[in-house]
């Protein structure tokens, strides 16, 4: 017999495959394209370098959320410091390859929370 574990999404998953069908105007519980999109986001966002730390957006933890939609795309991210120089050209960077994964428009929206080093685990 084995002791097997499972996570939430995966018991949710189970549980609603479980339930039937699920009602219109429902969301599903977990929807494996949706986050096989948002995956492959946060892979092509590693190529997005910061390039007075060195090290990419998504080490950094500075992509806060992702607003995947049909026809429309949102970015939340944050920034290492407000004033950072390379700003412009790290937000493009960021809108390009989200683009490339999805193929479509993406917006990119910059929060005003502060970056906190232990967020991407560097303790300085």
């Amino acid at each position: 017999m084995s002791d097997t574990t499972l996570d939430s999404d995966t018991r949710a998953t189970a549980n609603a495959a479980a339930a039937g069908p699920t009602p219109a105007g429902v969301a599903p519980a977990f929807d494996a394209e949706r986050r096989a999109t948002e995956l492959a986001i946060m892979d092509g966002l590693r190529t997005v370098v910061d390039p007075e730390i060195g090290m990419n957006v998504v080490e950094l933890a500075l992509i806060r959320q992702i607003v995947l939609g049909d026809e429309h795309t949102e970015i939340k991210m944050i920034l290492t410091t407000p004033f950072c120089p390379y700003a412009g050209a790290m937000i493009q960077q960021v809108k390009e390859v989200t683009e490339e994964v999805v193929g479509h428009d993406v917006k990119v929206t910059l929060l005003a929370e502060r970056w906190d080093p232990r967020d991407a685990g560097l303790m300085w």
